[in-house]
């Protein structure tokens, strides 16, 4: 059975700074491929892997002072985030990452939303005993 985890009982942390009002946390985990032919055939024969890419997104409702400020002076940092539902839970760890962008919007009858992109050297996951 597939285990739900619940945003109202996760939590994001920076660093040791949790990080108040996230909506969504998103990333992506790729490694480059390749692909071998043999001389003369158009079929693949094998695949080789190459580079390991992680990228995360936060989205926070309005804003999140200690993301900025790492817009602002560049520095190394790490993202926890702590997936929860009842007893069960799973710890997402996102080393070595580094700010890349921010975009922030305001609709019409809601309230600022920002979202933060981050890339990181590597992702690991790990559930609770």
């Amino acid at each position: 059975m597939a285990l739900v985890f619940s945003a109202n009982d996760s939590e994001v942390r920076v660093g040791n700074d949790l990080v108040q009002g996230v909506r969504a946390v998103e990333y992506r985990s790729a490694r480059a491929q390749h692909q071998v032919t043999a001389i003369g055939s158009d079929e693949r024969i094998a695949v080789y892997y190459g580079a390991k890419s992680v990228i995360g997104r936060l989205r926070v409702a309005s804003a999140a002072d200690m993301l900025d400020r790492l817009l602002a002076e560049p520095q190394s940092f790490q993202v926890v985030a702590t997936l929860r539902h009842g007893d069960s839970a799973r710890t997402v760890a996102f080393d070595e990452c580094w700010l890349e962008s921010k975009d922030v919007g305001l609709a019409d009858g809601g309230h600022a939303e920002t979202l933060y992109v981050f890339s990181a050297t590597r992702v690991r996951e790990q559930d609770a005993e």
